[in-house]
């Protein structure tokens, strides 16, 4: 039998990470301290800004280490002056095998997607940009090759055809940090079962996708493809970093689009628009239609508002 109430170090840094903070804190779990990035220099007056986790941690009263360097010799004591029984990290930096390899119950990390898939440092997007109708979350034990610890909870997330990478994550946050409860719970009680990924994959006999970093090259639409990759494109990279094109030689971000499936005699590219209510492109077997976007230089607007002030 375990401790029921295992003394927690959390590890995070985006917005993402804080519904697990919160979680966590929420069923009653013994937070002893809160590891998160220094503050940085942002905005216009470079004023140093907190990370969302840090913001929420001074709220609450938790205690925080905001290391450089994950190796510095005074973070590792530190961090092993905490007496952590489990580590939990969630949107952080990669962790050295002396962090990860330090409580007795291990180190934690939520994904989001289904592991074995998905396997990478944009989940999510790779997720919506291949078309797939389906994803989820899943917590793991950290172990030294990234993404491939043993696998512990898996929840499904179903995607709908229309929607965006942002709104897939945050309803990820938010069925992630439950999981992550649950695991905890499972795992203080000593009933969680862990499972190899290398067995998952070969059960399921999948080919495996990954989800690598995103560049500005995977972000420039080429018009020669189908209608269906290029808005699968758009809403998986809505709205960050955003997909682009070009009108009249500036850059156009599109955060959302519509496909319209028709053959056609015009140019890939080429551009279509009856000043009013639409702009469309066409592509290999039809249109994308553009809804919502944002011309270099200008604020993000709906179509009808872009093209009531564009000639």
């Amino acid at each position: 039998m375990q401790k029921i109430n295992p003394r927690i170090v959390f590890m995070g840094t985006p917005e993402f990470a804080v519904a697990s903070l919160d979680a966590l804190v929420l069923a009653g779990f013994n937070v002893v301290g809160v590891v998160t990035a220094p503050d940085k220099p942002a905005g216009r007056g470079m004023k140093l800004q907190e990370s969302a986790v840090k913001k929420y941690a001074v709220e609450k009263g938790l205690h925080i280490l905001q290391p450089e360097k994950l190796k510095n010799p005074l973070f590792i004591e530190e961090l092993r002056a905490l007496q952590a029984d489990v580590q939990v990290v969630v949107a952080f930096r990669m962790l050295p095998e002396v962090v990860w390899n330090m409580p007795p119950l291990g180190t934690i990390n939520l994904h989001g997607s289904l592991l074995p898939q998905y396997r990478g440092a944009a989940p999510i997007n790779w997720a919506v940009i291949n078309g797939e109708n389906q994803t989820g979350v899943t917590t793991f034990k950290l172990q030294q090759a990234i993404d491939t610890g043993n696998i512990l909870l898996q929840e499904k997330i179903g995607i709908g055809d229309d929607e965006t990478a942002g709104e897939l994550h945050d309803e990820m946050k938010n069925v992630g940090a439950q999981l992550l409860v649950k695991t905890i719970t499972l795992l203080a009680e000593g009933t969680l079962k862990e499972m190899p990924q290398d067995e998952v994959a070969h059960q399921q006999q999948i080919i495996l996708q990954h989800a690598p970093k995103i560049f500005t090259e995977t972000c420039k639409i080429d018009w020669n493809n189908t209608a269906a990759s290029i808005h699968n494109l758009i809403r998986g990279l809505s709205p960050y970093p955003a997909a682009f094109s070009y009108l009249d030689e500036k850059m156009i971000k599109i955060f959302r689009s519509k496909k319209e499936i028709t053959p056609h005699s015009s140019k890939s590219g080429s551009m279509l628009t009856d000043s009013k209510t639409y702009l469309k492109f066409a592509c290999a077997d039809g249109y994308i239609h553009l809804l919502d976007i944002q011309l270099e230089g200008k604020k993000r607007m709906l179509i009808e508002d872009f093209l009531r002030g564009y000639r």
